[in-house]
């Protein structure tokens, strides 16, 4: 009995100890979040311009100058699309205007206290291209959930769409509510951030060699790993709460048969299921394809979601050959 008591102390003294050394380290961690960290990222300027759009203020990024204008849309979580980016907006630059448009909440843009709606999403996009001074119509290429931004888009504004191009875009053809413990990951994942996790392990998980065969510089690789710690705040979990409302806001607009649709398909997305949904994912593929219209196009390349790290050379054919029918 008195062993058994022992025993017992001897445990909560070492949780008690653990449970301090945690205590520690999270406050040590919060701390440096705060200033050291916070300091290296508001060192970081801006690539392009920001422009007043609503209560905010949103960063656009562009390159080159040709007659076409390509507008690069991200997907939900990337923290600094500007940078992502990058070495696909080099190598389409060789021949279009390339605008990176970075939402509310994302990269250099501030944030916003207009709802996440596909609409708001929509028109803080033109209003953003506007006052960078782009004309419509653009060339949209979309990559994940702007895919979806970018149908609703074409449906309300068909004459200011030239053509999407959609990297491994969400499918609008199924809808599946979001799941009842996601805001509860979701705040999780902010205090995560808050406590300096995600800014420990981020330089663990970027291969810098890889990324510059990639294409991309040393200064955008160390200014992703900055932003990656200051990815998530109320806008972006906002816009993640709200991810399957986009669906349910679009899945009912008729694309139109006038703009052309390109689907760039990871190999990784097409043969990996997805326990969410209750189809396998070449039927989510095609379903989506079938939604769009018998004009879609579509290729599967090698690949994760993140098609367009290591695809440039390919996507620029596609988008070449796109544009090129779609001008006879």
């Amino acid at each position: 009995m008195i062993k058994s008591k022992m025993r017992r102390k001897k445990i909560m003294l070492i949780l008690g100890r653990l449970a301090t050394v945690i205590g520690v380290f999270m406050l040590i961690g919060a701390i440096l979040h705060a200033s050291y960290f916070k300091g290296k990222l508001e060192q970081i300027k801006p690539y392009g311009q920001l422009v007043d759009v609503d209560d905010g203020q949103m960063h656009v990024y562009s390159m080159g100058n040709g007659e076409k204008t390509i507008v690069l849309l991200p997907g939900m979580g990337v923290s600094l699309p500007s940078a992502d980016f990058s070495p696909l907006m080099r190598k389409l630059s060789e021949k279009y205007t390339v605008v990176c448009v970075e939402y509310f909440g994302v990269g250099f843009s501030s944030e916003t206290s207009k709802s996440r709606t596909c609409e708001n999403y929509v028109e803080e996009t033109r209003t953003a291209l506007s006052q960078s001074g782009f004309k419509a119509p653009y060339v949209l290429m979309p990559h994940s959930i702007s895919s979806v931004f970018c149908e609703y888009y074409a449906a309300k504004y068909p004459q200011e769409v030239d053509a999407v191009i959609s990297l491994d875009g969400t499918s609008t053809a199924y809808y599946g509510e979001m799941p009842t413990n996601f805001k509860t990951i979701l705040k999780i994942v902010k205090i995560q951030q808050e406590i300096g996790i995600n800014l420990v392990l981020s330089p663990l998980f970027v291969n810098k060699k890889d990324l510059f065969s990639k294409g991309y510089t040393q200064a955008e690789i160390n200014d992703v790993i900055v932003f990656s710690g200051f990815a998530i705040n109320d806008t972006v979990l906002e816009q993640m709460a709200n991810s399957s409302e986009f669906i349910k806001q679009t899945i009912d607009l008729p694309f139109p048969e006038s703009v052309p649709y390109f689907k760039i398909i990871s190999k990784q997305t097409y043969e990996t299921p997805n326990k969410q949904l209750k189809i396998t994912p070449q039927e989510y593929q095609h379903k989506h394809l079938e939604r769009i219209g018998e004009h879609t196009q579509y290729e599967i390349l090698d690949g994760n979601h993140f098609i367009y790290l290591n695809n440039v050379d390919r996507i620029a054919e596609i988008t070449d050959d796109l544009l090129l029918k779609a001008n006879q």
